[in-house]
């Protein structure tokens, strides 16, 4: 997954604003306890972190 295709689905799900904020400012243990960010910094890869997005928020099997 590219980053791009990321934050395209992010916003799809979350809302422009939301995906900001929640890519800033949630920790989410599956990624280390990092936020998307940090771990997207810290190159884990977009598709992992997508991943653990998906099962933190319980998003449909349509969004992964």
């Amino acid at each position: 997954m590219r980053l791009s295709h990321f934050w395209e689905r992010m916003h799809e799900e979350f809302g422009e604003a939301y995906a900001e904020s929640l890519a800033r400012d949630h920790v989410i243990e599956a990624l280390g306890s990092r936020t998307v960010e940090q771990a997207l910094a810290d190159g884990i890869s977009a598709k992992e972190v997508w991943r653990a997005v998906c099962d933190t928020f319980d998003l449909p099997a349509n969004a992964r």
